[in-house]
């Protein structure tokens, strides 16, 4: 595993990103506010048959980053079959907790991590008893 499986792309406005993605790249959206726990809309970027990764737009939790800095708002998520494991491997190679595992109830196992660079990534393991 370590499959990218989904990104986020941080927004200020949901509703002026909603409708500039569905208009530049034809995504749709589908609201997973209630996983959340905060306005988070799943973006369809493309039918299931073609290659590509579907994502989300998610509220922005804090001020923007300074224009022209590295990161400007996306987050990408890697599907892990160990959620525990692959944490322990992170840890081990320099990396930090940025938010905790937490459960996405009946679904799976989340959590978000900083790498060396300062950088924000997920890790997600599906789990069906995630509570």
């Amino acid at each position: 595993m370590g499959r990218l499986v989904h990104f986020e792309i941080h927004v200020d406005d949901m509703e002026r990103a909603k409708k500039f993605y569905g208009e530049v790249f034809n995504w749709t959206f589908e609201d997973w506010s209630e996983y959340a726990g905060m306005p988070y809309f799943g973006a369809v970027t493309g039918d299931k048959s073609e290659h590509g990764i579907d994502g989300a737009l998610m509220q922005r939790q804090s001020p923007p980053p300074e224009p022209g800095q590295a990161l400007n708002g996306f987050a990408c998520t890697m599907g892990v079959a160990d959620y525990d494991a692959t944490e322990d491997k992170i840890l081990q190679h320099g990396g930090k907790v940025a938010l905790p595992k937490y459960a996405l109830p009946g679904m799976a196992w989340q959590g978000y991590y900083m790498d060396t660079e300062g950088n924000i990534f997920g890790i997600h393991q599906p789990d069906e008893n995630a509570k």
